[in-house]
C-alpha cells in the first residue's frame, strides 16, 4: 500500500510548487516507508509515498503515460487483483508495457476505456489520475471502500489525499469543524459516508468516482448493491461461496514480499488461514499467522455474548490443523495506555480507543516479519454474523442497530455525558435519526418481500455501508501507520454481490449465524472450529488498564483549561471516572470504557490539531 496526494489548480501555475508538495506527502511517510516520488506541471502536482509491494523496479510513481499528444500521470494506493487479465486484454488492443505493475495498467486501463475502467478493477484502491489534455483529475475509491481518500474543492484549487493530515498541510485547509462534523464525532457513530468531519473536507464514498474539472466535481457510482431473487439451493449456494473464496484468496496471496495471515481462531480468519495455507503447501512453504492476546487474559476474562470464550486454544487448534508457524504478540496495559493517542493521530480524529490501539501493536510486530497480510474483516458484515441480527430490541429500534444494543433507558440518557449547550447545538438524537433515514432511503429493496426479509436487509445494508467503514478505517490506519498492508477476501465485490441476495434463512444455514459460510468451509476446518460461536475481537480486562483510563480522564477533568471541558458535562464525565461505568446488559464493560477513551482522544484531539470548532 501506500500514501498519495495531490494538489489541481485550473487557474494557478503549480509546475514550482515542488516544497509545498513534499510537505504534504511528508505526512504520509508511515503509510510509503520505502520510496517517494513527485510530478508537477502546469495545473497538477502529484506525489506518492511507497510500500514495495509488487514490481519493486518498476512500480515507481507517481508513473507517467504518454499515448500520443495524450499525457496521464496517476499516484494509487492499493492493489489490483485481477491486473495480469486486463494487462493481456490491453496487449490485445495493441498496448505494451514497460513494467509488471499493476499502476501501469490502470493507466492504460484509462486511456483506453477512460473513467469506465474502474467498473473493470477487482481490488482495493484509491487513486488520483490527472489528463493532461483534458485539464480534468479522475478520483476513485473501491467498491467497499477499503482504501482512504479525501479530497478538499478552495476555490480554484482541489487538493486531495490518503490521508486529512496530508490537507490540513496546505494553508488552504484549516483544521475547522462546524456543528454536522461536530455531531459526526460525539455522536460515535461515523453515519455518514462522504463526511470527513473537518469543514468542507469530504471522502469519496465507497464505489464511487469523481470527475474533477473547472467548472465542478462531479461524482458517479460505479457500483451498489441490487437486490433480486436467490435461484440457487444451500448446497450450490455453498459451492459458489467456496470457489469465490478460494479464487480470492489465491489472487490476493500475489506479491513480491512475505505475505502471512492474522489468525483468532474463529470462523472468518481460520477459514481464510486454511485457504491460504493450502496454497502455500502447493508450493513447499509454510505460511506463518499471527494472533494478538493479553498478558494475564485468563486471569481476567470473562465470558460475555460477544465474547463466550479465549481465542488462544481455537488458535492453536487452527495453527496445528494447518500447519503453520504461529507467533502470537502478547500485548500488556503499559503498551496500550503509551500508545492510546496514535490511532487518533493515524485517523487525523478521535477514535475507538485500545480496540485500535491492540490493533496497531499487533501489526507493528507483524511488520518485523512481513509486509502483507490477509484478514477475515468483513465477514460479519457481508453475513450477518452480529448479534444485533437476532436481537428483538436492536431489530425493532428504529436507530442503527449497534447502537441500539448500547442504549440504556432512553435514548436522551444515550448523552448525559455531554453539556447542555453541546447538545443543543449537535442535537445528537436528531442527528442520527437523520442519518438513520438517509441510510434507509439508499436500501435497494425486493419487490414482494415481507415486512420481517426486508428489515433483515435493513440491518445488512447499514452494516454493510456504515459498521463496517468503521472498520475498515481502523484496519487501513493502524497497519498503515506501521507500513503494513492487509488485505480483505470478504470485501471482493463479487462475493458481497453473490451473498446480499442469499435468504436470511439460508443465511443462517442450520440456525446459526453466518451457517452458509460454516457449509461452505466444510472439509475446510475442523467440525468444532468450523461450528466455534462467534467471539469479538479481543480486548484487555486488566482492572489496571480501566484504573489508568479513569485517572487519565480524571487528570483531563480537574484541569480548568483542558478544551474537551467546553463539550461535556463535567460532572457526570467526573462520576464516570471516579469508577461509576454505565453498565449495559449482555455488554462487556469495555464498552464502557470507550467512554473514557473517547474523551481523552477528543481532549487530545482539540489541543494538538488546534480545533476551531465553528
Amino acid at each position: 500500500m501506500c500514501g498519495i496526494t495531490g494538489w489541481i489548480d485550473w487557474q494557478a501555475d503549480l509546475s514550482d510548487q515542488g516544497a509545498m508538495l513534499e510537505k504534504m506527502v511528508g505526512c504520509l511517510i508511515p503509510r510509503g516507508p520505502d520510496e517517494q516520488g513527485l510530478w508537477l506541471s502546469s495545473h497538477a502536482a502529484l506525489a506518492h509515498r511507497r510500500l514495495i509491494v509488487l514490481d519493486p523496479l518498476g512500480g515507481k510513481q507517481p508513473m507517467r503515460y504518454e499515448m500520443g499528444e495524450r499525457t496521464y500521470s496517476l499516484t494509487y494506493n492499493g492493489e489490483i487483483y485481477n491486473f495480469r487479465e486486463l494487462r493481456e486484454e490491453l496487449q490485445g488492443h495493441g498496448h505494451t508495457f514497460r513494467t509488471h505493475s499493476d499502476t501501469e495498467v490502470i493507466l492504460h486501463a484509462y486511456a483506453e476505456w477512460g473513467e469506465d475502467c474502474v467498473k473493470r478493477f477487482n481490488g482495493i484502491f484509491a487513486f488520483g489520475l490527472w489528463d493532461e489534455q483534458r485539464q480534468r483529475l479522475l478520483l476513485a475509491r473501491d467498491h467497499l471502500g477499503v482504501k482512504p481518500l479525501f479530497y478538499a474543492r478552495r476555490g480554484s484549487s482541489l487538493l486531495f489525499a490518503s490521508e486529512i493530515k496530508s490537507l490540513l498541510a496546505h494553508p488552504l485547509v484549516k483544521p475547522e469543524v462546524d456543528t454536522e462534523g461536530l455531531a459526526e464525532i460525539l455522536t460515535f457513530a461515523r453515519s455518514t459516508p462522504g463526511c470527513g468531519v473537518y469543514r468542507d473536507i469530504h471522502e469519496v464514498r465507497a464505489g464511487f468516482m469523481l470527475l474533477c474539472e473547472r467548472e465542478a466535481v462531479r461524482p458517479i457510482r460505479f457500483w451498489s448493491l441490487r437486490s433480486q431473487q436467490h435461484t440457487d439451493d444451500a448446497e450450490t449456494t455453498a459451492e459458489h461461496i467456496r470457489a469465490l473464496l478460494e479464487d480470492t484468496v489465491k489472487r490476493q496471496l500475489i506479491a513480491d514480499v512475505p505475505v502471512v495471515t492474522m489468525l483468532s481462531g474463529g470462523l472468518d480468519s481460520s477459514g481464510l488461514t486454511a485457504l491460504a495455507g493450502r496454497e502455500f503447501q502447493r508450493e513447499g512453504k509454510q505460511l506463518h499467522t499471527y494472533s494478538i492476546d493479553f498478558v494475564d487474559s485468563a486471569r481476567h476474562f470473562e465470558g460475555s455474548a460477544l465474547r463466550p470464550n479465549l481465542d488462544a486454544p481455537w488458535v492453536q487448534r487452527v495453527a496445528e490443523h494447518v500447519g503453520t508457524q504461529h507467533h502470537t504478540v502478547m500485548i500488556d496495559t503499559p503498551e496500550l495506555v503509551e500508545n492510546l493517542l496514535v490511532p487518533m493521530r493515524a485517523h487525523d480524529l478521535p477514535s475507538m480507543g485500545q480496540m485500535e490501539t491492540s490493533l496497531y501493536l499487533l501489526f507493528k510486530a507483524m511488520k518485523q516479519d512481513a509486509t502483507v497480510a490477509l484478514s477475515g474483516e468483513s465477514a460479519d458484515e457481508v453475513f450477518g454474523g452480529y448479534p444485533w441480527f437476532n436481537d428483538p430490541v436492536a431489530f425493532a429500534r428504529p436507530t442503527f442497530p449497534w447502537m441500539a444494543m448500547m442504549q440504556t433507558g432512553s435514548e436522551r440518557g444515550q448523552f448525559a455525558w455531554l453539556s447542555e449547550e453541546t447538545r443543543a447545538k449537535i442535537q445528537p438524537e436528531e442527528y442520527l435519526e437523520r442519518r438513520y433515514r438517509e441510510a434507509l432511503a439508499e436500501v435497494p429493496r425486493l419487490e414482494g418481500e415481507d415486512a420481517r426479509g426486508a428489515r433483515i436487509r435493513e440491518i445488512l445494508y447499514l452494516n454493510q455501508t456504515r459498521f463496517l467503514s468503521m472498520l475498515l478505517n481502523r484496519k487501513d490506519r493502524m497497519s498503515m501507520a506501521t507500513g503494513f498492508e492487509v488485505r480483505v477476501p470478504f470485501c471482493d465485490y463479487r462475493l458481497v454481490e453473490y451473498v446480499w441476495n442469499i435468504p436470511w434463512e439460508m443465511k443462517r444455514d442450520g440456525d446459526i449465524e453466518k451457517g452458509i459460510l460454516r457449509r461452505a468451509f466444510v472439509g475446510i476446518l475442523p467440525d468444532d472450529v468450523r461450528m466455534r460461536r462467534k467471539s469479538a475481537y479481543p480486548a484487555s480486562h486488566n482492572p489496571t488498564y480501566i484504573q489508568a483510563m479513569q485517572n487519565w480522564t480524571l487528570q483531563i477533568i480537574n484541569d480548568p483549561n483542558a478544551p474537551v471541558r467546553s463539550l461535556v458535562n463535567v460532572s457526570v464525565v467526573r462520576f464516570m471516572a471516579e469508577g461509576n461505568l454505565p453498565e449495559v446488559p449482555g455488554v462487556p464493560n469495555d464498552f464502557a470504557v470507550m467512554f473514557l477513551e473517547r474523551i481523552i482522544q477528543l481532549n487530545s484531539w482539540l489541543q494538538e490539531y488546534q480545533i476551531s470548532i465553528c
